[in-house]
């Protein structure tokens, strides 16, 4: 498994916080220094539009067909214009909310594990992996407070994501990637210091 330095991913499930870390961090991030570059997936291109009105439940495709889209929008994400590959290599920080990790345990809940696995097995794994760890009737009720859900935010299925990230996480610390995991159940503020003692001193 390749890894690409310098990058970095928050993962988890939904309602764990990785949109509000995200956030945050960009609320901390210095304006000297190393470039640094915060995203996510999915992202906010023509594919990843797509793939958030399936979400969003305003557009119905297969889970085959969005586990393409998923990994389509990947591909430009990494190595488009301007992508996280060329950036990170260039010395750049980037941070993305959600990564490879996130097809592996969503798609493969919806899909079966090998569509997924052969549609990333190509892109490079994060330097560090930050899991957010919270149990999913905590999430459910995070979530609970918005004001629409989105396709994966159910209980039942939050189960399923909370175990197949226990599952896959192994692997990549087998690889060598940094995977720290997040007690996501505290205080914001109190799970961003905690990233930002291992984001602050590479900037």
């Amino acid at each position: 498994m390749e890894i690409l330095p310098n990058f970095i991913v928050f993962e988890g499930g939904d309602g764990t916080g990785t949109s509000t870390q995200l956030n945050l961090l960009r609320e901390k991030i210095p304006a000297p220094g190393r470039r640094v570059f915060l995203t996510c997936e999915p992202t906010g291109g023509p594919l990843g539009r797509i793939i958030r009105s399936v979400l969003g439940r305003e557009l119905e495709l297969t889970r085959e067909t969005l586990a393409f889209l998923f990994a389509a929008d990947r591909q430009e994400h990494l190595y488009g214009q301007g992508g996280v590959a060329a950036l990170c290599r260039e010395g750049a920080i980037v941070v993305s909310d959600r990564y490879v990790p996130s097809s592996l345990v969503y798609q493969g809940i919806d899909c079966g594990d090998e569509l997924p696995r052969r549609l990333n097995e190509g892109f490079p794994a994060p330097q560090i992996l930050f899991y957010f760890e919270l149990d999913p009737l905590a999430a459910m009720e995070r979530i609970g407070k918005r004001e629409k859900k989105e396709l994966f935010e159910y209980r039942e299925f939050q189960e399923k994501v909370r175990q197949r990230y226990l599952d896959i996480l192994p692997l990549y610390r087998d690889a060598g990637v940094e995977v720290i995991s997040v007690n996501a159940a505290r205080p914001v503020e109190k799970v961003a210091g905690d990233i930002w003692k291992v984001i602050g001193p590479l900037l």
